[in-house]
């Protein structure tokens, strides 16, 4: 089913959504926004992690990625490279490196139909564009291990077309049934669902979660602190004009959240049925776990978060100041059908996933009730609208999967849905893993792509 988490991880700071604007690879969703995209979840594995093992099935070892950068001349295609990795039993170390080239082929070009002839200026002003500081971009990560179970993660980066360092700092503590997280960073990346990218100068989050299983009860609470004004990065949010999430805004929040998990099947071949062919049939593993029988179910989450601002409670929201203490609810359903056992070269695999999100139920109910005031819906974007998402899945061939994931905003406009957001996807099964795949996505809104590994995500 598709990933129902989502609602309850929405809630906080904390949960990572796939970019290449950044080494690290992740940029956090923005709390009290919709939903994001399921296909642009982020991989569970640190990006140094996918690196070292996606250079063995790259030439050299070089990974591309596409972002737009904050200076067109540098262009959005990029080359990320594993330079470094020293490790022992209880740490590891790495150092990646990313290239831009379009720049620096367009200079020297240039110099080349300026120059009458090959000369020494034409190699120095050559070697002055190799060297040039803009095109490259160069991050640390180390990772400790404290003890049996914690661990702490460092890590530093510097890109190329900005100014100053991004530092990040994580300390993770697994508990018996709970898991303990403390994260720091300066600043903080943030992408809002209209694809903008904000800054946040320093963000500070202390988090305990129940652990996250197939269907029952889940709860997380924990405390964020921001400091500093949110500041635009990317043109789509500069160019907007508009302000930055309320939520992000300076202020030391105390959250909590819970929510109740179920699922229900509706159709599962059984076992008898695939006993007519002859014995000397070769039996076919598939290519990931989680994908390996034929399924119709449904499945939902619901569930209530709670909020109180202690500090930052002077900030004007929407012309008013922010409240000192907030409730909503929110949830999500889920239909999924599944045809074929992926396992065999072609045609093993159809999968379809449609999901309706509610990621503020006061906010809805204020809507409906204004349209009802009216006798006519507002035909504007409103954040607070449902949103159906579609996912589809098609085997292309053995262990290669072709992959849609789309958003549309529903009681939007005149038509009753609008698209927001659209990812495509190639996916290549990793047998060996179990439910492991390497993904290659591009998302058009964003206008960036990167090559991800994923483990045990459907």
């Amino acid at each position: 089913m598709a990933n129902l988490n989502s609602a309850i991880d929405s809630v906080f700071w904390d949960q990572n959504i796939s970019t290449p604007q950044t080494l690290e690879g992740i940029a956090r969703s923005v709390p009290g926004d919709p939903f994001p995209i399921d296909g642009s979840r982020a991989s569970r594995s640190h990006r140094i992690q996918q690196l070292s093992l996606l250079r063995e099935g790259f030439p050299l070892g070089i990974i591309p990625s596409f972002a737009p950068a904050s200076d067109k001349k540098i262009g959005s295609f990029s080359l990320n490279s594993l330079l470094l990795s020293p490790s022992s039993s209880n740490w590891w170390l790495g150092l990646v490196g990313q290239f831009r080239p379009k720049k620096l082929f367009a200079d020297i070009r240039r110099d080349i139909k300026k120059s009458k002839e090959w000369d020494l200026q034409l190699f120095k002003e050559t070697t002055k564009h190799i060297v040039d500081k803009s095109l490259y971009s160069i991050g640390l990560w180390t990772q400790i291990a404290l003890g049996e179970a914690s661990s702490l993660l460092l890590s530093a980066e510097r890109l190329g077309d900005k100014n100053g360092l991004r530092k990040k700092l994580m300390f993770v503590h697994p508990l018996e049934k709970h898991d303990l997280t403390v994260e720091a960073a300066w600043p903080d990346l943030f992408l809002d669902h209209k694809g903008r990218f904000w800054d946040v100068p320093e963000s500070l989050s202390f988090d305990v979660s129940s652990l996250a299983l197939d269907t029952g009860l889940r709860y997380r609470f924990g405390v964020h602190n921001s400091k500093g004004n949110p500041l635009p990065v990317n043109a789509a949010a500069a160019e907007s004009g508009v302000d930055a999430p309320t939520s992000l805004l300076p202020g030391l929040c105390a959250k909590g959240a819970v929510s109740y998990k179920a699922k229900r099947e509706l159709w599962r071949p059984l076992e008898e049925e695939d006993n007519t062919e002859e014995e000397d049939t070769p039996v076919y593993l598939p290519y990931d776990l989680r994908l390996k029988e034929p399924h119709a179910a449904i499945s939902g989450i619901v569930g209530s978060s709670l909020a109180a601002w202690i500090t930052g409670r002077g900030m004007l929201v929407n012309g008013k100041k922010r409240s000192l203490i907030s409730a909503d609810a929110f949830g999500s359903a889920c239909f999924t059908f599944q045809k074929g056992r992926f396992s065999k070269l072609y045609g093993d695999l159809t999968r379809v996933d449609a999901r309706v999100d509610i990621s503020s139920a006061s906010a809805l109910a204020k809507r409906i009730f204004h349209a009802i005031r009216r006798s006519s819906g507002s035909n504007n974007s409103d954040d607070s609208s449902p949103r159906l998402n579609l996912i589809f899945q098609q085997q292309v061939a053995g262990p290669i999967v072709f992959k849609v994931d789309s958003q549309f905003q529903i009681g939007a406009v005149k038509s009753g849905a609008q698209m927001e957001d659209l990812i495509y996807s190639l996916n290549y099964s990793l047998r060996l893993l179990e439910s492991g795949k390497v993904v290659a996505w591009y998302s058009p809104k964003r206008k960036e792509g990167m090559i991800e590994l994923r483990v045990f995500e459907f």
